[in-house]
């Protein structure tokens, strides 16, 4: 994969299920090994890893190898590239919320003035 939309789409699909993520939020507090990643999920150490191969795929990790320990480490470029495609987008709506609320300050018309003083009421005038 060498285009960024390719990247994205690669990242997307990855951060799509809820136990990736979970494992992503695990490695952002530190390395840590693939036994120590599986111990909160109720799945088999086979089904962990086919979640870390997923996101080895997409580059959100990076595996090592220390003896016979396979620590995973967050690899945060990926999630870089979805901040800044997502900038962009939020740029585009403030711009437009910008320009919606120019729109409503000029077309807004003036509060009506309160009178003060005369009341008509028909109570009063009999």
């Amino acid at each position: 994969m060498t285009t960024t939309s390719d990247r994205l789409t690669a990242t997307f699909s990855a951060l799509a299920d809820p136990t990736r993520r979970a494992i992503l939020a695990r490695l952002a507090l530190g390395e840590t090994s693939v036994g120590e990643l599986a111990e909160p999920f109720d799945m088999s150490l086979p089904a962990i890893s086919k979640h870390l191969k997923v996101l080895e795929r997409a580059g959100l990790i990076a595996r090592g190898r220390d003896a016979q320990r396979r620590p995973c480490r967050l690899a945060a470029a990926p999630l870089q590239e979805i901040s800044d495609w997502v900038a962009s987008y939020q740029r585009f709506w403030e711009q437009r919320l910008d320009r919606l609320e120019a729109y409503l300050e000029q077309n807004q018309p003036d509060p009506p003035s309160r009178r003060k003083g005369k009341r008509t009421d028909a109570r009063k005038s009999r």
